[in-house]
Order: C-alpha cells, then sequence, then structure tokens
C-alpha cells in the first residue's frame, strides 16, 4: 500500500496502510498504520535542498527545550525526501477549551526561556526555511543584521523581482532600517522561537496539550512567534494571558506585532501572491 512512498521512509516499518491526510500547501501528508503504531508521514517530488532535514533539526531543538506543558512530535526517519514523525490524536473541540489555551500559553512562555547569545541558526547550517522560501541564519548579535538585513530586505527584494510588491517598498526597507532595535522591542536575548506558529503549526490532543508541528525554529525574537500567531487567529486571548503572566512582555508588545509579521508576509506574498504584498506595503507604511 505505500510502494508510491519514499523506500527510505518506509523500509522496514511494516507498512499495513498508508491513508492520505491533511498536511499543508508545501508537501503531500500521510498516516501510517504499521505492525509498530501509527506514524505520520510527509513528503514531496523534487523538495528544496535541505527542506525536510532543517524541519526535523528543528522539531529536535523543540523537542529539547519544550517544557511539559508543550508537546513536539519526534522525528522518526528525515532525509530529503520527507520525514516520519510519531502521529499525534487530535482532541476535536479540545481546541477551544481554556484549560488548553492557558496550558499553551504557559509552555510558550517556558519554551521561550531558553536563550542563546547569538540570533539565528539553532546548529552548524547557515541557512533554513520560512515555509518554502529560503532565510539567512548566520549568527549575528545584531538585530537589524539579523531581521532586515537578512530577512526583511532579502524577501521584500525576491518579492519585488517576481512582481508580488510595488518597488517603492524597498525605500521603505532603507528607511526603516536604522530604526531596526526600536521596532524589535527592549533588548533580550535571543529566545527559541518557532519561527512559523500560526494556527495550522499547533496541534492538540485528545487531553488538551498543545503540540507544535512544521517549525522555522531559530533563535529570535519571542514577540516574532506571539506576531505570527494573531497573523491569521485561531488562538485565544487566555492563551496570551496565560502567557504574559508566566513570562510578561515587554511594554508596547502589541504595536509591535505588525513588525514582526512582516517576514510572514512577506513570503506569503511570494508564494501565493494576492493582497499579501500590498498587505506587507501597508505595515511598512504604517512604520515609516
Amino acid at each position: 500500500m505505500a510502494d508510491h512512498l519514499p523506500e527510505t521512509l518506509t523500509r522496514g516499518l511494516d507498512v499495513r496502510r498508508a491513508t492520505p491526510v491533511s498536511g499543508g500547501d508545501i508537501a503531500l501528508a500521510y498516516r501510517l498504520e504499521t505492525a509498530d503504531g501509527t506514524y505520520f508521514l510527509k513528503t514531496k517530488d523534487r523538495p528544496t535542498p535541505d527542506l525536510f532535514e532543517r524541519e526535523a533539526a528543528g522539531l529536535a531543538v523543540l523537542r529539547e527545550h519544550a517544557p511539559d506543558d508543550l508537546g513536539v512530535p519526534q522525528v522518526v526517519r528525515a532525509d530529503a525526501s520527507g520525514l516520519v514523525l510519531e502521529w499525534i490524536d487530535e482532541g476535536g473541540g479540545g481546541r477551544a477549551g481554556r484549560g488548553a489555551e492557558e496550558r499553551f500559553g504557559r509552555g510558550l512562555a517556558g519554551l521561550h526561556r531558553s536563550t542563546h547569545d547569538t540570533l539565528g541558526a539553532i546548529d552548524d547550517a547557515l541557512a533554513g526555511y520560512l515555509g518554502s522560501a529560503q532565510v539567512d541564519l548566520t549568527p549575528t548579535s545584531s538585530w537589524r543584521e539579523f531581521f532586515v538585513d537578512r530577512r526583511v530586505r532579502p524577501l521584500t527584494e525576491r518579492a519585488v523581482r517576481e512582481s508580488r510588491i510595488d518597488p517603492v517598498a524597498l525605500q521603505l526597507v532603507d528607511e526603516l532600517a536604522g530604526r531596526a532595535d526600536e521596532l524589535c522591542g527592549p533588548p533580550e536575548p535571543p529566545a527559541l522561537v518557532h519561527g512559523d506558529l500560526w494556527a495550522g503549526n499547533r496541534l492538540v490532543d485528545k487531553g488538551g496539550r498543545s503540540w507544535l508541528i512544521d517549525p522555522a525554529a531559530h533563535w529570535g525574537h519571542r514577540e516574532y512567534d506571539l506576531a505570527m500567531m494573531q497573523l491569521f487567529g485561531g488562538f485565544g486571548e487566555e492563551c496570551y494571558r496565560a502567557y504574559d503572566e508566566a513570562f510578561p512582555l515587554a511594554e508596547g508588545w502589541r504595536e509591535r506585532i505588525a513588525w514582526h509579521q512582516l517576514p510572514p508576509l512577506l513570503v506569503h506574498a511570494i508564494l501565493f501572491g494576492g493582497g499579501y504584498g500590498a498587505s506587507a506595503l501597508r505595515v511598512m507604511r504604517s512604520y515609516a
């Protein structure tokens, strides 16, 4: 039943059934029922180099640092063709429960207490992905270099080249670059962040425990995860209150949400077009 799936991912698993499941916009996903239990497999024809290896590395570092309130699936197998992860049984309506939201807020705060001395890479790899767009993760201690010069500016340049955003955005990035330290928020040690924390990358199991999937993990600003969470919704206000109680946020963090949303907005403009380019441009103008 799994003959159409990469042999390197299924060899020796004794797969009895492979059922397609929802897996996002980038890869194909399957529920694997095997003699030893159930697994999740994702794969893609001709994937971007290191795409799945970087995801596996992100899951591993998040799993290492995540507190008990927060789950991260174990990586069973990973190679250039895809990933095999432990299967998480979602709890249906459990996501809406107040207890699940508070537990997630506390768990995310605990994850963000893991810090590092530089921004960027979680290991020796100097590049990673946000979605399927490559980003530079070369370590640095400069917020401007990390956020503007290695994220916002390159993504804006690509969006302009691909006619996804008005070229005036390049001028706006130049104007905003000098204010990067101010716009990113008060100085804090770089925190371990998920990096792509929209609601689809959080699962809630039957016990109300949240699990993180599909990370773009790096050492960055913890407000970045909170901003991403609000870009498309899906997280209850109880979550933010529990987070702030466990790990108080700096004053004015809500005014900085749109600034931290710029990278994902630009990536969405590049990958999907639509109104994302115009949304990114409005954010730039709002801070100029």
